[in-house]
């Protein structure tokens, strides 16, 4: 069974820069898609960032394009999601997930089989 463990969210000022880290359990790592999802009070669970299983393809949305960064370190298995140029509107509980991949794809809809419990980033104005 895949278990996945988001850590360091926190509370941090407008500007400010946070990373979080998906620990995934499991022997195959190097096999799963990646993605992070967030989810605001009141509000739909969105897609912020994908990456293949080699790590060597990604894709954002428009809101996050150019402030966040994911990465993947495959021996560690762990995922990152580096956040910076942070902004109240970035304020949400922030949702890894993974998904076994046959080919070297990123995946941006809630399709994926794991998730993580979640992490709260608040960015106060």
């Amino acid at each position: 069974q895949v278990q996945l463990a988001e850590s360091g969210g926190g509370l941090v000022q407008a500007g400010g820069s946070l990373r979080l880290s998906c620990a995934v359990s499991g022997r195959t790592f190097s096999s799963y898609a990646v993605g992070w999802f967030r989810q605001a009070p009141g509000k739909a669970r969105e897609f912020v960032a994908a990456i293949s299983r080699s790590g060597g393809r990604t894709h954002y949305s428009d809101s996050v394009k150019g402030r966040f960064t994911i990465s993947r370190d495959n021996a560690k298995k762990t995922a990152y999601l580096q956040m910076n140029s942070l902004k109240p509107e970035d304020t949400a509980v922030y949702y890894c997930a993974a998904d076994a991949a046959t080919m070297d794809i990123v995946i941006v809809t809630p399709i994926y089989d794991y998730w993580g419990q979640g992490a709260q980033v608040s960015v106060s104005s």
